[in-house]
């Protein structure tokens, strides 16, 4: 099952419209600077940064970064018309 990344409030609701595939995706949404992704991959001091942001920003609204599984789209079943093989 693929996974995904949300926002969960005090109250403990999801905020389905932040969500994202990646964690680090998610976190570069709720900071409101821009952070640039190939250097949060490669230097650890630009990390600390965007981390002291993002944990300041959780804190004040009282946010929680959650990972939640999605449901897989549902099988078609198979039939002959799937099975269908041509050959040159």
């Amino acid at each position: 099952m693929p996974q995904a990344w949300t926002v969960k409030d005090r109250e403990g609701n999801v905020l389905p419209w932040l969500t994202s595939a990646s964690r680090l995706e998610l976190e570069r949404k709720i900071v409101p600077t821009h952070y640039d992704a190939f250097r949060l991959q490669v230097s650890s001091s630009y990390r600390e940064i965007f981390a002291r942001d993002l944990a300041k920003v959780l804190a004040y609204k009282d946010w929680q970064v959650v990972c939640v599984r999605r449901r897989a789209a549902p099988r078609r079943p198979t039939t002959k018309a799937n099975l269908k093989l041509t050959l040159n």
